[in-house]
């Protein structure tokens, strides 16, 4: 019987931080898409924080799609729609992060929305680059397989 297990790389390693760095840039132009979005449709006369929700959600599959192809590509299984909605599920625990903080920022402490989200963004990075790792893409590695006896030799008789 074939089981999968789960691999989850050491710190250590240069593999790691690579793929980390990969993580950050993706999330820099996710950043773009977000506040670019945000101040965008706010401007235009959209209330704040449903300006940020339908940003977060664009910036989480604009996400979706570069760390697909690029950061996590030797970890993908399955069917790329099933990826970008556990994807999108495990994201949306930062998109709650992020809006609680920019509308605490925003209407408690008078801080500008624009400034509050990227607060939220910073806070969230935590939550999604563990969520990503640990639960989004899953390297699956077969274990070793004992051949069956039909396989084997036989001894003489």
């Amino acid at each position: 019987m074939v089981s999968a297990t789960s691999t989850y790389p050491s710190v250590l390693t240069a593999g790691y931080w690579r793929r980390f760095v990969k993580f950050n840039v993706v999330g820099l132009t996710g950043i773009v898409v977000n506040e670019g979005l945000l101040i965008l449709l706010a401007s235009s006369g959209v209330y704040y924080v449903y300006a940020s929700a339908v940003a977060i959600e664009i910036s989480i599959i604009s996400n979706f799609i570069l760390n697909d192809l690029w950061t996590f590509r030797d970890r993908r299984h399955g069917h790329v729609l099933t990826r970008l909605l556990k994807f999108n599920g495990l994201m949306l625990v930062g998109l709650v992060v992020n809006l609680a903080i920019l509308y605490a920022g925003t209407y408690y402490l008078a801080v500008n929305y624009a400034l509050s989200n990227l607060a939220g963004i910073a806070v969230a990075f935590v939550v999604r680059y563990w969520l990503s790792v640990r639960y989004a893409w899953i390297k699956r590695e077969e274990e070793s397989v004992e051949p069956s006896r039909a396989d084997q030799p036989s001894a003489p008789v």
